[in-house]
Protein backbone atom coordinates (compact mmCIF):
# COMPACT_ATOMS: atom_id res chain seq x y z
CA UNK A 1 0.00 0.00 0.00
CA UNK A 2 1.38 3.49 -0.78
CA UNK A 3 0.54 6.52 1.48
CA UNK A 4 0.16 9.36 -0.66
CA UNK A 5 1.27 12.90 1.19
CA UNK A 6 -1.20 15.93 0.19
CA UNK A 7 1.42 18.43 1.83
CA UNK A 8 5.29 18.14 2.24
CA UNK A 9 6.01 17.78 5.59
CA UNK A 10 8.31 21.41 5.73
CA UNK A 11 4.66 23.16 4.64
CA UNK A 12 3.28 21.34 7.82
CA UNK A 13 5.89 22.41 10.27
CA UNK A 14 5.91 25.93 9.04
CA UNK A 15 1.66 26.45 9.49
CA UNK A 16 2.72 25.30 12.76
CA UNK A 17 5.08 27.32 13.33
CA UNK A 18 3.11 30.75 12.38
CA UNK A 19 0.40 29.30 14.41
CA UNK A 20 2.21 29.18 17.20
CA UNK A 21 4.22 32.54 17.30
CA UNK A 22 0.83 34.37 16.76
CA UNK A 23 -0.25 32.65 20.63
CA UNK A 24 1.81 34.83 22.59
CA UNK A 25 1.87 32.96 25.79
CA UNK A 26 2.66 34.99 29.53
CA UNK A 27 4.48 32.97 31.93
CA UNK A 28 4.52 34.68 35.50
CA UNK A 29 7.69 34.33 36.46
CA UNK A 30 8.40 33.61 40.73
CA UNK A 31 10.07 37.18 40.99
CA UNK A 32 10.96 39.75 39.00
CA UNK A 33 14.11 42.37 40.16
CA UNK A 34 14.58 45.53 38.95
CA UNK A 35 18.10 47.32 40.61
CA UNK A 36 17.90 44.44 43.19
CA UNK A 37 14.35 45.43 44.12
CA UNK A 38 11.96 42.56 44.19
CA UNK A 39 8.36 42.65 42.65
CA UNK A 40 5.83 39.86 44.02
CA UNK A 41 3.42 38.28 42.16
CA UNK A 42 2.62 37.71 38.83
CA UNK A 43 5.44 39.70 36.88
CA UNK A 44 6.18 38.40 32.85
CA UNK A 45 9.36 40.62 32.52
CA UNK A 46 11.43 42.79 34.37
CA UNK A 47 9.84 45.89 33.88
CA UNK A 48 6.84 44.98 36.28
CA UNK A 49 4.52 43.95 33.09
CA UNK A 50 2.36 41.22 34.68
CA UNK A 51 -0.20 38.77 33.29
CA UNK A 52 -3.19 40.99 33.97
CA UNK A 53 -1.58 43.95 32.59
CA UNK A 54 1.33 43.96 30.74
CA UNK A 55 0.95 47.02 27.93
CA UNK A 56 3.98 48.95 26.75
CA UNK A 57 3.21 51.37 29.88
CA UNK A 58 2.15 49.04 32.50
CA UNK A 59 5.98 49.67 33.81
CA UNK A 60 5.40 50.52 37.36
CA UNK A 61 5.06 48.27 40.35
CA UNK A 62 3.41 49.05 43.97
CA UNK A 63 4.36 48.69 47.18
CA UNK A 64 1.49 47.51 48.98
CA UNK A 65 1.03 49.22 52.78
CA UNK A 66 0.45 45.95 53.99
CA UNK A 67 3.65 43.66 53.52
CA UNK A 68 5.40 46.21 52.18
CA UNK A 69 6.23 43.81 49.38
CA UNK A 70 6.32 45.39 45.53
CA UNK A 71 3.81 44.14 43.32
CA UNK A 72 2.69 44.85 40.16
CA UNK A 73 -1.05 45.21 40.52
CA UNK A 74 -3.66 45.10 42.86
CA UNK A 75 -4.96 41.61 41.16
CA UNK A 76 -1.53 40.39 41.59
CA UNK A 77 -1.37 40.80 45.07
CA UNK A 78 -4.76 39.35 45.91
CA UNK A 79 -3.78 36.45 43.74
CA UNK A 80 -0.33 35.69 45.35
CA UNK A 81 -0.63 37.69 49.38
CA UNK A 82 -1.83 35.40 52.41
CA UNK A 83 -3.30 38.66 53.86
CA UNK A 84 -5.68 41.15 52.97
CA UNK A 85 -4.35 44.50 51.28
CA UNK A 86 -4.38 47.79 53.03
CA UNK A 87 -4.64 51.42 51.16
CA UNK A 88 -1.69 53.89 51.84
CA UNK A 89 -3.22 56.78 53.54
CA UNK A 90 -3.36 60.50 52.58
CA UNK A 91 -0.70 61.57 55.54
CA UNK A 92 1.40 58.76 54.29
CA UNK A 93 1.93 59.88 50.87
CA UNK A 94 5.49 61.09 51.36
CA UNK A 95 6.59 57.38 51.43
CA UNK A 96 8.31 55.87 48.61
CA UNK A 97 5.87 53.05 47.09
CA UNK A 98 6.10 53.26 43.47
CA UNK A 99 8.73 51.56 41.41
CA UNK A 100 9.54 52.72 37.50
CA UNK A 101 10.17 49.36 35.89
CA UNK A 102 12.31 51.22 33.48
CA UNK A 103 15.03 52.82 35.45
CA UNK A 104 14.32 51.60 39.16
CA UNK A 105 13.32 54.52 40.46
CA UNK A 106 11.44 54.77 43.62
CA UNK A 107 8.96 57.76 43.60
CA UNK A 108 6.98 58.53 46.52
CA UNK A 109 3.34 58.34 45.89
CA UNK A 110 2.29 62.45 45.90
CA UNK A 111 5.49 62.67 43.08
CA UNK A 112 4.03 59.84 41.66
CA UNK A 113 0.64 60.90 41.76
CA UNK A 114 1.90 64.46 40.09
CA UNK A 115 4.17 63.23 37.42
CA UNK A 116 1.85 63.80 34.73
CA UNK A 117 2.16 59.98 34.32
CA UNK A 118 5.81 59.70 33.38
CA UNK A 119 8.89 58.70 35.59
CA UNK A 120 10.69 61.75 36.27
CA UNK A 121 13.99 59.82 36.20
CA UNK A 122 14.27 58.22 32.58
CA UNK A 123 10.76 59.87 31.22
CA UNK A 124 9.52 56.53 30.13
CA UNK A 125 5.37 57.14 30.60
CA UNK A 126 3.47 55.52 32.71
CA UNK A 127 -0.61 54.12 32.05
CA UNK A 128 -2.59 56.74 32.65
CA UNK A 129 -5.83 54.40 33.04
CA UNK A 130 -3.82 53.35 36.62
CA UNK A 131 -5.66 56.20 38.61
CA UNK A 132 -8.76 54.61 37.99
CA UNK A 133 -7.25 52.50 40.06
CA UNK A 134 -6.18 54.70 42.89
CA UNK A 135 -8.97 53.46 45.24
CA UNK A 136 -7.78 50.45 45.41
CA UNK A 137 -3.67 51.83 46.82
CA UNK A 138 -4.23 55.12 48.12
CA UNK A 139 -6.88 56.88 50.24
CA UNK A 140 -8.96 58.69 47.83
CA UNK A 141 -11.56 60.79 49.91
Amino acid sequence: MKLKILFPISLILFMAEQTFAQEKVLEPLKVSQIRGVNVFGKPVDNQTRCVHWHSELDIIAIKFKCCDKYYPCFSCHEEEADHEHQVWQKVEFDQKAILCGVCGNELTIKDYMASNNTCPTCKSGFNPGCSKHYHLYFETK
